[in-house]
């Protein structure tokens, strides 16, 4: 939906654009990890210590294959389950070291590919894109909010 002084299509051209750079710069991740693994990874970075409930509802999976994956990371020293110290029956999924440590380097090699491309734009669009970054950063915190819900 684009703002009433927005003028038409231009909300959608926007939109296109990103979610396109977005899709072709996940094609180019590593494939060491599925994306929803690297995915619950990042999230759990962001948002600290979360239930398996609330990572599957974030990631868009179900309880069960959360669970699953949430297993497989923990044999894979990713993850730690430990307990929630206001709620001794809830049991929360934590980073650890090597967890941290894996979404770090993923996250800076995302960062070097595009200080690859941006390196091959002109003045103007590298000036462009720096005028852009507030709307850019505003969108990701708006998405971020979105997508994750409240903290716990």
């Amino acid at each position: 939906m684009s703002r009433p002084d927005t003028p038409p299509g231009t909300s959608a051209a926007i939109g296109a654009a990103l979610y396109g750079l977005a899709t072709r710069a996940a094609r180019r991740l590593p494939r060491d990890m599925s994306l929803t693994s690297a995915a619950t990874l990042a999230t759990l970075d962001r948002t600290g210590p979360r239930r398996i409930t609330d990572l599957a509802a974030v990631e868009g999976v179900t309880q069960p294959a959360m669970t699953t994956l949430v297993r497989v990371m923990e044999e894979s020293g990713l993850v730690e389950r430990r307990g929630d110290p206001s709620d001794k029956r809830v049991t929360l999924v934590c980073l650890t070291e090597a967890g941290a440590s894996y979404v770090r380097t993923r996250r800076q090699a995302g960062i070097h590919a595009f200080e690859r491309l941006i390196g091959r734009l002109t003045g103007d669009e590298v000036d462009a894109l720096v005028a852009a970054l507030p709307a850019l950063e505003h969108l990701a915190e708006l998405e971020g909010q979105h997508r994750e819900g409240p903290k716990r």
